[in-house]
């Protein structure tokens, strides 16, 4: 007995399966009494039988108890566990515990069976070890004493197998959704080697909005969600196995013939179960998701078919966002493609080797530069200047895109300040924004603190989105472009009629400016279509009060059909490539528009001439901006309270730039103090208001002060002259 206990445990210990160890133990026990045939049954938590060993015994009788609900009255094993104690049949021919098996027992020979529990630790019933017998009896000492050693034996085994079941389910299940995990993921597609015959497939599915629903209701909300989607891939995917691999990300193998189970028919389904609201932690949340597919081929290993699904979901996410995508060669190679243009700018940012170019925005009529559309452009390692278009696939990745937003933001208020002080006027810039740019709800607050940092007011940059961007995400951005046009930002649709906006969606979301597709501008000749639509296109927007810009101009005559359509400014080679930050402060220098035309103002105007022509009827403001022209040496300079905005050798052209300030801080709502040293040194002040809503007019004061003395209510402007 001794020598079978250390067996027994040695396997154990070992760590042998239980049905191979309790097999073991019968064998040995029936070695050591001849009459007997001996049986091991375990329990599960339903209270259901299932044969663990019975070595002596044909599997279909064995097989007959499967499953078997135990009870008071089903055999000896079933009672037994149902009572917790021992129960001895003498007679199986005439017990009424075995009247509905005697007939599987009897034409085996067996005549009579007592069954014992096993008992764990905690005192519960894990099972029955039984003895049947070949003629009517009961047990001797001897055979008690076996079983009393074989129960503890029993006992031990199926506490360690249970133990062992318990880690595996740790390592192997996902204990929110209850489906198998990564590493069960892991070990199911090990056995798919590169050279199977397999028939499989792999759709990998991700939770579109469980990110949102964690945010906004709370991850118990986030759980519920997790739990419900888990069950209806589940259900739209049976019979076929399905993982949760972490996070919002689950995957389904397929296998089996690949035509009648269509993984993309299952992924459809999969999708229609997600459709319906299902209550999280008491909000009403429709589960989204996307997936990627791909089948296995021949020679492939496993983990490329796992990336290729990936590479699917990928595309999926920026192209087809809550649909499917089946992997097809080429998708892996424009994935790789993307995400090395997401790397190298990511490189670049991080290495400050990012800068903008510029590219001219003229008058058609005097070929005048009113404004500048900046453009990225990396600089690698080598020095070498690299165009936007080369990473383009870079802005479709949100983090890259917002950080690169965030740069060029940064760079052109810099420059914008640069252009500023050295007197060089001109209207605006234009600044790409991405859809990832509105989605975290700050665009406005990061541009007006880009440009704060600079002292450079708002109206000078221009904000273009593309007509993919304006009509994406169900008008949502759309609503968020409406929301910068009320805080008084600019809003130009790059690339107009490349996408899918009109005129329409301009009516309910107006924008500043539409700027023509060069698409259009190079197929124009006489009598083409294109120019018939950029002729309606530029009568409708006129009647709309939409500014249009040309792009792509590149010869005389595509600037001249424009001009005779009553184009007034474009953008092209033919005026000017995008150049770096030095030749277009040239450019600027010899090309800026000299003053602002709505001045009208004549050569050889008189600074007072000049202040008389500006227009008083300006809106009454809250708040008041003051300006001030001063002779510093022998430079007339134009300063602020915050900083000095210009140098010039005449105090002519000094007028002109403060003047022109003035008018823009009207425009934005600001009332102005104007400063002036006249000819005698003394130091003039008037206001520039406008009518207010009872239509009276301000009136313009003036105040002669010494230029000497310190102006009491104004030294923060004394404080700017004297450090300029």
């Amino acid at each position: 007995m001794l020598l079978l206990q250390n067996d027994i445990l040695e396997m154990v210990a070992r760590g042998e399966p239980l049905a191979v160890t309790a097999t073991a133990l019968c064998m040995r026990v029936e070695e050591m009494l001849p009459d007997v045939v001996c049986s091991i049954l375990s329990v599960d938590d339903h209270g259901r039988l299932h044969p663990l060993a019975s070595p002596g015994l044909p599997p279909e009788f064995s097989a007959s108890f499967d499953g078997l609900e135990v009870g008071p009255d089903v055999g000896s094993c079933g009672s037994a566990i149902f009572l917790g104690e021992s129960v001895e049949v003498v007679d199986i021919a005439t017990d009424p515990r075995w009247k509905p098996y005697a007939w599987l027992a009897l034409p085996l020979g067996l005549k009579a069976c007592w069954s014992t529990p096993i008992v764990g630790r905690d005192g519960k019933v894990l099972g029955a070890f039984a003895f049947y017998f070949r003629r009517p009896r009961a047990h001797t000492p001897k055979e008690a004493e076996v079983v009393q050693a074989s129960i503890h034996l029993c006992a031990i085994a199926m506490e360690r197998d249970q133990q062992a079941a318990a880690q595996h389910r740790l390592a192997y299940r996902d204990m929110l959704t209850d489906l198998p995990n990564r590493a069960a993921f892991n070990a199911a597609t090990a056995r798919y080697g590169e050279g199977s015959s397999y028939c499989w497939a792999l759709l990998i599915i991700d939770l579109d909005n469980l990110k949102t629903v964690n945010d906004t209701f709370g991850h118990k909300a986030g759980d519920g969600l997790l739990r419900a989607a888990a069950e209806r891939i589940q259900a739209g995917a049976a019979p076929h196995r399905v993982f949760r691999l972490g996070g919002d990300e689950f995957a389904v193998i397929v296998e089996g013939d690949l035509v009648s189970a269509m993984p993309s028919a299952i992924a459809d389904q999969i999708l229609a179960r997600l459709t319906d609201p299902v209550d999280c932690d008491g909000h009403l949340v429709s589960p989204r998701a996307t997936i990627g597919c791909a089948a296995a081929k021949p020679g492939i290993p496993v983990d490329e078919i796992r990336q290729n699904a990936d590479f699917a979901l990928y595309h999926a996410k920026e192209t087809r966002k809550g649909g499917i995508v089946v992997y097809t060669p080429g998708l892996g190679t424009s994935m790789n493609r993307r995400l090395g243009a997401i790397r190298d700018v990511g490189e670049a940012l991080r290495e400050s080797r990012i800068d903008a170019h510029y590219q001219p925005v003229v008058r058609l009529d005097t070929g005048e530069i009113v404004g500048l559309e900046a453009l990225f452009r990396v600089r690698t390692p080598d020095g070498q200047i690299i165009p936007a278009g080369d990473y383009f696939e870079a802005t479709t990745d949100i983090h890259t895109a917002t950080r690169l937003t965030r740069c060029m933001l940064d760079i052109v208020a810099r420059d914008v300040r640069a252009w500023l002080d050295q007197g060089i006027w001109f209207q605006h810039v234009g600044i790409n924004v991405s859809s990832a740019d509105f989605q975290g709800g700050d665009l406005h607050d990061v541009i007006r603190q880009s440009f704060e940092r600079e002292d450079v007011p708002l109206h000078h940059i221009i904000l273009e989105v593309t007509e993919t961007t304006y009509m994406g995400q169900d008008g949502i951005i759309a609503l968020e472009i409406q929301k910068l046009r009320e805080n008084g930002l600019k809003v130009a649709l790059d690339d107009f009629g490349t996408g899918f906006a009109s005129l329409t969606h301009l009516l309910s979301v107006p924008v500043d400016i539409i700027k023509i597709d060069k698409s259009f501008v190079a197929r124009m000749e006489p009598e083409s279509r294109s120019a018939a639509i950029v002729e309606g296109l530029l009568s409708m927007a006129s009647k709309l009060g939409i500014r249009v810009v040309a792009e792509g101009i590149e010869n005389p005559m595509q600037a001249e059909m424009l001009r005779s359509f009553g184009c007034a400014l474009g953008q092209g080679y033919l005026y000017a490539r995008p150049v770096d930050r030095q030749a277009i402060t040239a450019m600027l220098s010899d090309k800026a528009q000299k003053r602002d035309p709505d001045l009208a103002l004549a050569a050889g105007t008189s600074p007072e001439a000049l202040a008389a022509t500006l227009d008083q009827s300006l809106p009454e403001a809250e708040r008041l901006v003051r300006y001030a022209i001063l002779l510093c040496g022998e430079d007339w300079r134009v300063v602020s309270e915050r900083r000095q905005l210009g140098r010039f050798s005449s105090r002519a052209a000094a007028f002109q730039c403060a003047l022109r300030l003035a008018r823009e801080a009207n425009a934005s709502g600001a009332a102005v103090e104007l400063l002036h040293a006249d000819s005698v040194g003394e130091l003039k002040s008037f206001y520039l208001t406008q009518e207010d809503h009872d239509g009276r007019e301000f009136p313009v004061e003036e105040l002669s002060v010494p230029l000497e003395a310190e102006p009491a209510a104004r030294p923060s402007i004394r404080k700017a002259a004297a450090g300029g």
